[in-house]
């Protein structure tokens, strides 16, 4: 497991070898602050071609500023961090990048095919000018994960799921090596969680590229995780679930004491009597009106409002 703080350990990946290929994502040393408030205290951690990473931590622990720091949208205070050994640096096309889905998607009129191209060429509003090779791109992107039937459907007649499938295929245009998806299970019931997480690893696989994958909750991801990163108290654990999801480590990253409870295939992270998971999250909900600005060819750019209404959100 590797983490940080003063100490931390590093173990090699398995059939880790003298010419080992360069880990898709690192992070050495790195600590990230918004204004005075220090979010991420130096981590380091490196991420592998073809893992798909669970990323989990309490309310504000950072797992959003950690992606947007990812693209270069968020500077480390101190340290480095590198997508396949080059330093990040904002429209990186070898990331892409799912924000938290926003209400604002559900009462558009454009279409399908029309909302995936406005990935590749940064459109906020206006329809996309697709050349020949975007529009195939388009078209290999929605039968990669099954939305070929939404193309020429518009956005407000589609379910949660369904949009979760057109922002994931905006994601996968070009040939990215690393995707960050931030929140996609937000509003989704638990057969659409569950089939989005079931679709984000097929994908994932069949290229053989990384995936971030942050959530509220453990339990949906446990049967597609290949190891876990756990953000809290500054600090970020990343390992097998065995290794992170414990009583010691979770107490240190939320600073106080925690109890893991396994039952039944499932792991409930509790305070007390609380799960402090779904508690953590009780009063969080989805912003409209976020504009879909883009700052690489394969994700929005959303001003994330970390503290709005008077509730505090995840950094």
């Amino acid at each position: 497991m590797t983490g940080a703080g003063p100490s931390p350990t590093h173990h090699a990946q398995p059939g880790a070898a003298h010419h080992a290929p360069v880990p898709v994502l690192t992070v050495a040393g790195v600590t990230l602050a918004l204004g005075e408030r220090t979010i991420l205290r130096d981590a380091n951690f490196a991420v592998n071609q073809g893992e798909f990473i669970g990323v989990l931590g309490p309310n504000g622990a950072g797992k959003t500023t950690l992606m947007r720091a990812i693209l270069g949208l968020v500077p480390a205070a101190r340290g480095a961090i590198r997508v396949l050994g080059e330093p990040v640096a904002r429209g990186n096309a070898k990331i892409g990048y799912m924000p938290q889905t926003r209400t604002a998607l559900a009462s558009r009129r454009v279409r399908g095919r029309d909302f995936v191209a406005m990935a590749a060429d940064g459109h906020r509003w206006g329809l996309p000018r697709a050349d020949a090779a975007t529009r195939a791109d388009v078209a290999r992107v929605l039968d990669l994960v099954g939305a070929s039937a939404l193309a020429d459907r518009p956005l407000s007649e589609l379910s949660g799921g369904e949009r979760q499938r057109l922002l994931l295929a905006q994601c996968l245009l070009g040939d990215p090596k690393l995707l960050l998806l931030d929140e996609p299970l937000i509003s989704l019931d638990p057969n659409h969680q569950r089939g989005v997480v079931e679709l984000v690893r097929r994908v994932q696989r069949e290229l053989g590229i990384a995936v971030l994958f942050s959530a509220h909750e453990l339990n949906p991801l446990l049967n597609a995780l290949d190891r876990v990163l756990y953000l809290g108290n500054g600090v970020a654990a990343l390992g097998s679930v065995d290794e992170v999801i414990t009583a010691p480590m979770l107490s240190r990253l939320y600073g106080s004491p925690i109890e893991v409870m396994r039952m039944k295939g499932r792991i409930f992270v509790m305070s007390g009597d609380v799960e402090v998971e779904k508690h953590d999250h009780e009063h969080e909900h989805d912003h409209g009106g976020h504009g879909h600005g883009h700052d690489h060819g394969h994700g929005h750019d959303h001003g994330n409002n970390d503290n709005a209404h008077g509730h505090t959100h995840d950094a």
